[in-house]
């Protein structure tokens, strides 16, 4: 796929007519600080598109990009840990629930990004085993790579893998563009 443009056209919080005029969504979900906004921003070759922060719970609402002209990505709020109230954590969690389970809206991909470094941990499994209940067409990034030695590398990605079973695993690092054809293709 070739990405041609790509703008930020808002954040919601709630139903929006954007999300029913028919454009396919492909949403990145994943922990706090696991690097979602900044694959968006790697994939899309645009920096800054995509708010990046080291603050976990930065993004609390889902960021719609179009992308040439034709389809949305769609960051989603982390989970998990994040510098947020109980408040805040329940909003967010409400906000990922409505979004992926409980509204209309289809996804065409949801692409899951788990921290290479960190391993998949029990958050991701949970949430990988509830967008398999939904029968959600899932892609796993394991982002982070550029952060591991060759032989950690290579066994954390083994872990991660036997961790996540059958599904297709993106081993990525947005900061040094590994992955992101791969990426790419899988998502068009």
């Amino acid at each position: 796929m070739n990405i041609r443009s790509a703008e930020f056209i808002k954040g919601i919080v709630q139903e929006d007519e954007l999300l029913s005029d028919g454009k396919p969504q492909i949403c990145f979900i994943g922990r706090s600080n696991v690097g979602k906004s900044s694959v968006i921003n790697a994939l899309t070759n645009k920096k800054g598109l995509a708010r990046t922060s080291s603050t976990p719970g930065r993004t609390q609402q889902l960021n719609l990009f179009l992308i040439n002209r034709s389809f949305y990505l769609v960051d989603l709020p982390g989970y998990g840990f994040a510098k947020l109230s109980r408040e805040g954590q329940d909003n967010i969690r409400a906000l990922i629930r409505w979004y992926l389970w409980e509204s209309n809206y289809k996804q065409k991909k949801v692409v899951l990004i788990i921290d290479a470094n960190v391993g998949a941990t029990v958050n991701d499994l949970e949430m990988l085993k509830t967008l398999e209940e939904y029968d959600k067409d899932v892609i796993i990034v394991a982002n982070k790579v550029d952060k591991l030695k060759n032989a950690e590398r290579t066994k954390q990605l083994a872990k991660i893998k036997q961790a996540i079973g059958d599904h297709e695993m993106i081993p990525c690092s947005a900061e040094n563009k590994i992955g992101l054809a791969e990426l790419s293709r899988a998502i068009s």
